[in-house]
């Protein structure tokens, strides 16, 4: 399904970065099957150099250039750009959307009728080959269109396919999701520097201990809760850390903030 195909990316950030690097390295994309745009400068040298991709200072060159063309700008520029490129799509393009917090009808509403589009929300990690995806069918997008989006997120990712209205609580999970992740490591870290570890060590066994835990979660086949009642011992440090963070709210506090997430997602997508 790949091979004749030519991808291009409106928004050369670092998301749209990320996906163009998983693609190649996965090997499901050439550098020269790929190009990106930006008004940025810097963000077109950053996405040529990580990438070995060509680039263009205007939106028009990727419709020109590309079939499967990716929304990747910020939400908040998501209808002026709509209104730039919108007329210039035609049925070969299909139209893979990142941007979150827009649903896919505010996106055909700029298109030619008809034009196929498929809304995802990625995320980071993608730029090591791990990272995780969600996809839905806009309202005229085909099994063919939800396949082929499917076979380009999982070069580099774990990939889902739900209904539009769940897409911003995957927004709230797994997109914003990393953020949360290096948020707790931080606060780790200073924890450790503050208890007379040096800064540098206090990351190195934060940043191991993470990639372990992540590792064991994924490799075991079991709950997150069941892995964390391994470690903790009754009577024991682990015990009394935990209780700390109950003590505290901490899961009602994580919840709340992933509800903000997908809260704010929504009203992007009202805006």
């Amino acid at each position: 399904m790949i091979e004749d195909r030519r991808i291009g990316f409106i928004g050369s950030g670092k998301m749209a970065t990320a996906l163009a690097s998983g693609l190649v390295e996965a090997g499901v994309f050439t550098p020269d099957q790929i190009m990106g745009s930006d008004k940025l400068a810097e963000a077109r040298e950053a996405f040529a150099g990580t990438v070995g991709a060509r680039t263009a200072d205007n939106n028009a060159a990727i419709l020109e250039a590309c079939d499967i063309v990716v929304l990747a700008v910020k939400p908040q520029h998501a209808d002026a750009l709509l209104e730039e490129i919108g007329s210039g799509f035609t049925p070969r393009h299909l139209v893979i959307s990142i941007l979150a917090g827009v649903p896919t009808s505010r996106i055909e509403r700029f298109l030619p009728d008809g034009c196929r589009v498929i809304r995802t929300m990625p995320n980071t990690p993608m730029l090591v080959g791990n990272g995780a995806a969600a996809l839905c069918k806009g309202s005229h997008a085909r099994d063919e269109d939800l396949a082929l989006a499917r076979e380009i997120f999982e070069s580099a990712a774990t990939v889902i396919v739900v209904d539009e209205p769940q897409i911003d609580a995957v927004t709230a999970v797994s997109g914003s999701g990393p953020a949360y992740f290096f948020y707790l490591v931080e606060a780790i870290i200073e924890g450790g520097i503050k208890e007379g570890l040096p800064p540098e060590q206090a990351a190195e066994l934060a940043r191991q201990t993470f990639v372990g835990a992540a590792e064991l979660l994924a490799a075991s086949g079991r709950s997150a809760a069941e892995l964390r009642k391994d470690v903790t011992s009754p009577g024991g440090t682990t015990q009394a850390a935990i209780e700390s963070l109950d003590a505290a709210g901490t899961r009602r506090i994580i919840a709340d903030a992933v509800r903000a997430a997908a809260l704010r997602s929504r009203e992007l997508g009202a805006q």
